[in-house]
């Protein structure tokens, strides 16, 4: 039995440090996960609570997490635990029968599970809840009162510290689809024989006041009139990494494909809300357009959910000297977890990404990026001449 309870409180324990570090390093992603479920839920007046909540919940895991590893204040630990897992068992059930939000994000963007893989995870990580609650007093108390909460004290002063960390700079660890290095048309494909998505089609049709469903293998004879067709998702196929990055202008056209193939630097800065967005470094920001445009070596554009009208009310009182177009509020959110953000492109490649509290200098970008030979790109054609250029 004592070797179960270890094999339980260290299998608990480091699922839990795991998870509260994936969400430590990125509290905005965990905050816009809350704002998804506030909004699936009907329950956008509580928005202001996600970011608070963010913060709780980590380091609660983390807590949890190291308490169990550590052997602290058993009892507590244990009861907040299966409290903890009581209420997010019930929760990921509900989740997955009505699926609101398809991407639990109890592991961040570090690994996502559908909301009935996170409920088997619970189940899972139940049985061995259980086990240490049935047991629970039955541990070895190794620590005095004082230390425990000495060694309790360290983990939430940790995952505190890395959470203003976190929110003030970029994640230390970029898990999205958009991560330094990345190129952007390769995570758009779709291999040859990726499987595909499929649907039963259902038919609907209508005689004598009576509707009848029929199937694509069981039409109805003429007398019966068509009402409506339904197509049901059985299998979702392969999505790739990347499949909703679109940019265009406020007139609707498309520029993707001219953004993603200029051998030039291109300078991207994102800021899905205008409103929201942080002007406390737009100096060192239009600096940066400027030179980049005047000196001719690269292109300076923003990215951006926001009206046109917003846009205006923007470029009026931060005097921005760069053109807007538009992308999908939740791409920009996904790209660079910072409104507003930097992002370098060349030839489809991203080459760095900046927080707003650390844009770079001229000397930095001219040094690092703009006269550095690595990254010359001449008119290359196909992904492997792309990669090789850069790297």
């Amino acid at each position: 039995m004592k070797t179960l309870n270890n094999i339980s409180r260290f299998l608990v324990g480091i699922v839990f440090i795991f998870s509260g570090f994936v969400k430590a390093i990125d509290p905005l992603g965990s905050m816009y996960k809350f704002v998804d479920y506030f909004d699936a839920f009907g329950m956008d007046y509580l928005s202001f609570l996600a970011l608070p909540l963010a913060i709780i919940l980590s380091s609660l895991e983390f807590v949890i997490g190291f308490s169990l590893l550590f052997s602290t204040r058993k009892r507590l630990t244990v009861w907040a635990l299966m409290l903890f897992m009581s209420f997010f068992t019930i929760l990921t059930f509900i989740l997955a029968i009505y699926n609101p939000v398809t991407d639990c994000g109890c592991f961040g963007d570090a690994l996502i599970l559908t909301n009935w893989q996170t409920f088997f995870k619970n189940i899972f990580l139940m049985i061995f809840t259980v086990i240490l609650f049935l047991n629970i007093g039955k541990f070895e108390i190794l620590w005095t009162i004082k230390r425990q909460w000495v060694l309790i004290s360290i983990p939430l002063f940790f995952s505190l510290l890395l959470l203003v960390y976190s929110f003030n700079n970029l994640p230390l660890i970029d898990f999205r689809p958009y991560n330094v290095g990345t190129y952007i048309p390769e995570k758009m494909q779709i291999p040859d024989d990726a499987p595909r998505a499929e649907y039963e089609t259902s038919l609907i049709y209508t005689k004598d006041g009576i509707e009848k469903e029929f199937s694509l293998e069981n039409f109805p004879d003429s007398t019966w009139e068509w009402v409506s067709t339904e197509n049901k998702l059985i299998s979702e196929g392969y999505v790739p990494p990347i499949h909703d990055f679109t940019i265009s202008t406020l007139d609707d056209n498309d520029i993707t494909e001219i953004v993603l193939n200029d051998n030039k630097f291109t300078f991207v800065l994102i800021a899905y809300n205008l409103n929201k967005s942080s002007i406390k470094n737009i100096d060192a920001i239009n600096e940066l357009a400027q030179f980049a445009v005047e000196s001719g070596k690269g292109n300076f554009i923003c990215l951006t959910s926001s009206l046109e009208t917003e846009i205006e009310q923007f470029k009026k009182i931060t005097q921005a000297p760069y053109m807007f177009f538009k992308t999908d509020e939740i791409t920009l959110k996904t790209i660079v977890r910072s409104n507003p953000g930097l992002v370098l492109l060349k030839k489809g490649v991203v080459l760095g990404k900046w927080h707003h509290n650390n844009i770079p200098s001229l000397k930095e970008i001219t040094t690092e990026f703009l006269e550095n030979t690595n990254y010359k790109i001449e008119n290359t054609d196909t992904e492997e001449e792309v990669l090789a250029s850069i790297n």
